[in-house]
């Protein structure tokens, strides 16, 4: 069965570093009033290579639903043929995509939420934060949040990979229940942030956490159905499978553990 195919233009395009030749991509679908997908949820892009053969590469989506826009976070990959493209992209740009697709979306009803993530992970975590905690722009309205806590736990190498920093650190300083974590795992001599994995830093917060909300003995399996915490994970396969170990260790359930790898 043929997948609906629409057309992103590219609005804006923004970059977010260097180093990486990682881009900001804000694209807007002329032939619909609204583009509907659950923050968390990706794209497929579509194009046909130098030798006439369709590809497709599917790409987190930046940003929470507005209006018939969507953004994309894409690292440029040497020898990459979608990343190339998408990258080399400008202004006035269109490109072929289907979707929304993806069951990487908040658990309702929601609870606290560890989100982890490294590299362009970070894409559906900036949607979820834009959802939950709507700003005075294309995405304003009412706090989603419920006043859970929510810890956004980024990591990558150098401090030039941290995407999107001002705009969370900016979300933490008005909001008091996001929290948001940095790390470098390669800092230069200079950097005074944390450093080490980000699973390290998940089980800080996570036995720190169950301290301070349990005074008493440690919930039963069966006490913890109606699960308080979930963690949402979005990187490359080692880093989600070394969170998710890291999780179950410390007695969570592998269902309060969501998801996506892309490798």
């Amino acid at each position: 069965m043929a997948r609906q195919l629409y057309t992103a233009h590219l609005d804006q395009k923004l970059l977010l570093s260097e180093r990486a030749q990682c881009f900001h991509l804000e694209y807007s679908v002329p032939e619909l009033p609204s583009f509907d997908f659950v923050a968390g949820q990706f794209v497929s892009t579509v194009a046909d290579d130098e030798h006439g053969k369709q590809q497709t590469r599917a790409y987190s989506i930046a940003s929470a639903p507005a209006a018939n826009r969507f953004c994309l976070c894409v690292n440029r990959v040497e020898g990459g043929f979608f990343s190339n493209l998408l990258c080399d992209m400008e202004p006035g740009d269109e490109v072929k995509f289907h979707g929304p697709h993806g069951l990487f979306t908040l658990r309702t009803p929601l609870t606290d939420s560890v989100f982890i993530a490294t590299g362009t992970g970070v894409a559906p975590m900036r949607g979820f934060v834009e959802h939950l905690f709507p700003d005075n722009g294309p995405h304003a309205g009412e706090d989603r949040s419920n006043g859970r806590n929510i810890w956004l736990v980024y990591g990558t190498r150098h401090e030039t990979e941290i995407y999107y920093q001002k705009y969370f650190e900016k979300v933490a300083a008005e909001r008091h229940n996001f929290h948001y974590i940095s790390t470098l795992s390669r800092p230069h001599e200079g950097w005074e942030g944390l450093r080490g994995y980000v699973q390290d830093h998940v089980a800080e917060i996570v036995v720190r956490r169950a301290e301070t909300n349990h005074s008493g003995p440690v919930p039963t399996v069966a006490e913890k159905q109606g699960f308080d915490i979930h963690a949402y994970i979005c990187g490359l396969n080692d880093m989600v499978s070394a969170n998710r170990d890291r999780l179950t260790g410390l007695g969570w359930e592998k269902k309060q553990v969501i998801f996506e790898r892309y490798d």
